[in-house]
């Protein structure tokens, strides 16, 4: 048995009255444009917008009641943070959100709506993460991965659960990688519920951090140009535990362009009436990329989030 996957079940039990189970939507549209049985398991309608509100919340419940007092802090591009600062105002916990330079207003915004302590710091997201994490330990609070983390690998992890207990059979799982907590906790849960499932790793090419690294066999650094998908940008950590998960679980890989990531968001809104954020595209581009791969199959599409700026929503919808 996977070492995660006792955390996966335990996340179930604690956040189940803190998260929504989500729908699945049997996509039709999908379905008809790729020739394979399309669902769309719709994480952009969980608290936040996102699926991220699950792993916060289990790390925040996970906490021992001195441990919450001290208080925690995180760093993120927005949708981990919205998730920690929700956890944060539910359990009472006093939270520090660390912000590099130049996240979308919009995203800062909405983290504002929480009682968190926001600190922007001039560098990329790796650079913030790192920074935010060695000022935790000086203060002697603990920090929270956005996704180098087990209770945080956990709580993503119960979307598997959902997964098979709302679809009894699943070909192929398409999900959006960053720094693999997403894919990571699906990939542990699937794999040991339904081993013949195959776990589909779905990357922007301008920012494909996950798959250069399982490539090179270790954490590699690697080039990132300007996406879409800023929800799943960056490097991955050094040392990080997701690494080793997703070498050895995930099945493949499909890298997309910022032409089909956009073509996949106005797919969304169009067919289903969906607002979903760019790194939810990644996952629909991926299967119309290699839709031929996947006819007659029954795929499962994770829409990870719908936290996308109107002005960059209407920009691509333009296009």
């Amino acid at each position: 048995m996977h070492p995660l996957l006792s955390e996966i079940l335990s996340a179930e039990e604690r956040i189940r009255s803190h998260v929504l189970q989500t729908p699945l939507i049997h996509s039709m549209p999908l379905s008809a444009k790729t020739g394979a049985d399309a669902y769309l398991k719709m994480e952009s309608e969980q608290h936040t917008n996102s699926f991220k509100a699950r792993g916060a919340m289990n790390k925040v419940l996970s906490l021992a009641g001195e441990e919450r007092s001290r208080g925690v802090v995180t760093s993120s591009t927005g949708n981990h943070a919205q998730g920690v600062a929700r956890a944060c105002m539910i359990t009472g916990c006093p939270g520090t959100i660390y912000l590099p330079n130049g996240v979308d207003p919009s995203k800062i915004e909405a983290i504002k709506q929480y009682p968190v302590d926001l600190v922007f710091h001039d560098g990329n997201p790796l650079e913030t993460e790192l920074h935010a994490k060695q000022q935790a330990a000086a203060l002697g609070r603990t920090w929270i991965s956005p996704y180098n983390d087990p209770q945080i690998i956990g709580g993503q992890g119960t979307i598997g659960i959902e997964l098979s207990q709302q679809l009894s059979t699943i070909d192929d799982v398409f999900v959006t990688v960053g720094g693999g907590g997403l894919i990571g906790g699906i990939a542990v849960y699937l794999k040991a519920h339904s081993p013949g499932t195959r776990i589909i790793g779905c990357q922007p090419d301008r920012s494909a951090a996950m798959y250069y690294c399982v490539r090179a066999g270790r954490i590699v650094s690697t080039e990132h140009g300007e996406t879409l998908s800023d929800g799943s940008a960056g490097d991955v950590e050094p040392g990080s535990i997701t690494f080793p998960v997703c070498r050895e679980l995930v099945d493949d890989y499909i890298l997309v362009s910022e032409h089909e990531i956009g073509e996949a968001i106005r797919f969304m809104v169009h067919a289903h009436h969906k607002i979903v954020e760019g790194a939810a595209g990644v996952a629909v581009a991926a299967l119309l990329k290699r839709k031929d791969a996947f006819r007659g199959r029954t795929v499962a599409i994770v829409i990870c989030g719908a936290n996308i700026a109107a002005s960059t929503l209407k920009t691509v919808l333009a296009s």
